[in-house]
């Protein structure tokens, strides 16, 4: 066991077993979303977040019928008692949580956050992946953002619950303004499909705050904090950051554009393979970093959530589109193979927009 952080209430954070345990040294009010002693309790003792993989890269696997009992044994291997603590499971590993605290005056809020959504992300009103039924619960999916979130102040049940509204907007504008897309439709990403949150108040604390929204300084601590851990979180997991967001295959991966597909599209309309697929694979591992092409597709894919959202009209959005298009083959045209290579990318995005736009000859 080892202790990797004290916070400002006192409770010990500690990395054990595959987990990351919170042992309260006082009174809490907490409010979780787990299976296990979820909804809000008075009584709760200790709070967890478990990585459930068997091995690194391996799946999840329950030890117990139900997810819940499967709960109950991990809080026992703890060390805890699971009556009075709740829990929640994900895929990340532990050592890339990240921790980040925020203050104004004697007012602190600290988030604790892991996660990945690269295998699991999703955008809400997705088609869903299965049905409960006979009290069956899904297994853990690898790619979770698991959030527990320490206020240390007094709020009443009703605050807390309006809190975790906050802190789910502020999960959703991180993976937002990474623009990290859905793995089950063509829409940005929201969140995956097994997020967890805890988030508690210390009960003996002598302030007192009644509002948890945006407009307070309670709720924007809370979104600033649970913002950046978010992002760190995602990034210490698979690399999901700014730096690695700027590329063309990256944007389209919603799409079903990836260097495989476009290879694919490449040898369909080459008659003559001009290019090996290694010395293909290495040109476009090059310009798919171009912040120029980069900037025009993501035009092309704002369009076109436009267009899904309804705000723009399918005439006028296949018109715009069609020109950027036009404008990414004209500004790349350079010597060699590179314009072959950028007219698979222009013909895979036309190809991917479900016959929005009308497949033109490039010139």
């Amino acid at each position: 066991m080892m202790l990797i952080e004290t916070l400002n209430t006192g409770d010990k954070v500690y990395l054990y077993n595959k987990s990351i345990v919170i042992k309260f040294s006082g009174k809490r009010g907490v409010l979780s979303t787990s299976i296990l002693n979820g909804g809000y309790s008075e009584e709760i003792t200790a709070v967890f977040n478990h990585d459930a993989k068997t091995a690194p890269g391996m799946g999840c696997k329950l030890k117990a019928p139900t997810y819940k009992e499967h709960m109950e044994i991990i809080s026992e291997e703890l060390g805890l008692n699971h009556r009075f603590t709740t829990g929640i499971g994900t895929a990340a590993d532990m050592k890339n949580i990240s921790i980040v605290k925020k203050s104004y005056k004697n007012l602190v809020v600290t988030a604790l956050v892991t996660g990945g959504i690269e295998t699991n992300g999703g955008r809400v009103g997705d088609p869903a992946s299965y049905i409960e039924e006979d009290s069956k619960i899904e297994i853990l999916k690898p790619g979770t953002i698991n959030i527990i979130v320490m206020i240390d102040g007094q709020i009443d049940s009703g605050v807390l619950t309006r809190s975790l509204v906050t802190i789910t907007e502020a999960k959703t504008a991180a993976i937002q303004e990474l623009l990290a897309g859905s793995n089950y439709s063509t829409g940005l990403a929201t969140g995956s499909g097994t997020d967890g949150t805890i988030v508690y108040c210390n009960l003996e604390s002598d302030r007192t705050y009644s509002n948890a929204g945006k407009h307070s300084k309670l709720g924007e601590l809370i979104g600033i904090s649970v913002k950046e851990a978010v992002k760190k979180a995602l990034d210490l997991q698979s690399g999901l950051n700014e730096d690695n967001q700027k590329s063309i295959l990256r944007r389209t991966k919603r799409y079903g554009i990836n260097s495989e597909t476009l290879w694919e599209n490449y040898t369909s309309r080459e008659r003559k393979k001009i290019l090996h697929k290694l010395d293909y694979m290495n040109i476009l591992f090059k310009i798919e970093k171009n912040e120029n092409l980069v900037s025009y597709v993501s035009l092309i894919l704002h369009l076109l959530d436009q267009y899904e959202w309804k705000l723009l009209s399918k005439d006028i959005v296949a018109i715009q589109c069609q020109e950027v298009l036009d404008k990414i083959f004209l500004e790349t045209k350079v010597e060699g193979n590179f314009d072959n290579l950028v007219e698979t990318i222009i013909e895979k995005l036309k190809a991917s927009i479900n016959g929005l736009i009308e497949v033109s000859e490039v010139v």
